[in-house]
């Protein structure tokens, strides 16, 4: 059963797929700007769940590890007690001894299986666990990537267009007016003011 981040990451790449492209573009397309914050908050909102429900997994190694040295020690104390009763019942003591002490060890190399094979299944978990997170973490690490270099590139190609559109508007002033009737006009009017100022002397 997939998690909501991997769902959510899921759903992300799928938008984008189904993106449409900006006009004249190929590799350009038009982002719903809240239908992609939702998914982005959402995402943010369920990555620290999903990393305590690990960490919990890591947790639980030392329950597994305590688990197995509580059967470990009941099968050492079953073996003493064994012991006991043997040497108690039996009057050969060294036969007594001798069946004791083969009980005794191989109760606990079974104890040391368990512990083996538990240590194991741990770290294996643990493993697991910071795998999984480690990959869940790259991918939102390229989507959020993709997100910038989408955002860069519409901004950069919208500068682009007003600097065509500022160079089409200064074009098209400087053929409305020739630059020689500015000029004559700027000076036909410095002429009239000094004329003016020559009357009021």
């Amino acid at each position: 059963m997939s998690s909501r981040i991997e769902q959510l990451i899921d759903e992300i790449e799928e938008y984008i797929d189904n993106c449409k492209y900006k006009a004249f573009s190929t590799d350009v397309i038009m982002v719903n700007k809240a239908e992609i914050d939702d998914l982005l908050r959402e995402l943010r909102m369920k990555t620290p769940e999903e990393i305590k429900r690990y960490q919990k997994i890591i947790s639980n190694k030392e329950a597994i590890l305590n688990d197995a040295r509580q059967k470990a020690q009941a099968l050492i104390d079953d073996a003493e007690v064994q012991t006991t009763e043997l040497v108690s019942e039996h009057q050969i003591m060294q036969e007594a001894y001798a069946q004791a002490d083969k009980i005794v060890e191989m109760a606990t190399q079974q104890a040391q299986g368990i512990l083996d094979s538990a240590m194991v299944e741990a770290n294996g978990m643990k493993t697991a666990a910071i795998q999984y997170t480690d990959s869940m973490l790259a991918n939102l690490e390229n989507v959020l990537k993709q997100s910038i270099e989408f955002a860069t590139r519409d901004y950069n190609t919208l500068v682009g267009h007003l600097q065509e559109i500022d160079h089409i508007v200064s074009t098209n002033r400087s053929e409305l007016v020739p630059v020689d009737e500015i000029v004559a006009e700027a000076e036909g009017q410095g002429q009239a003011s000094e004329g003016a100022s020559v009357d009021m002397i």
